[in-house]
């Protein structure tokens, strides 16, 4: 079994038409979002797919994407009412 990374995405999409594609393409892999910025497990090869997807939906000299990983070893801090996310290999603050 592949082990599970948490992820972070966001994006700024500026065109309505991309937008509803760009969340589409979020959908498939995010467990929660916020506004334009999703929670996303990933394993494997999933980072590099979702990166293809949504390089398909983004004009990179209009909108942005970006999908950050986040280092267990590293202390997490939110503000605000979160949500938890329920996985066996993820450990989440919120």
């Amino acid at each position: 079994m592949e082990s599970t990374t948490l992820y972070l995405a966001a994006y700024d999409i500026r065109n309505p038409r991309r937008l509803r594609k760009g969340l589409e393409v979020l959908r498939d892999y995010a467990l929660g979002r916020q506004k334009s910025v999703f929670e996303c497990p990933l394993e494997g090869n999933e980072p590099a797919q979702l990166l293809a997807r949504m390089e398909q939906v983004i004009k990179p000299d209009e909108d942005r994407f970006a999908l950050v990983r986040l280092d267990r070893r590293c202390a997490t801090h939110t503000l605000g009412r979160g949500v938890s996310i329920e996985l066996d290999n993820i450990f989440y603050i919120g």
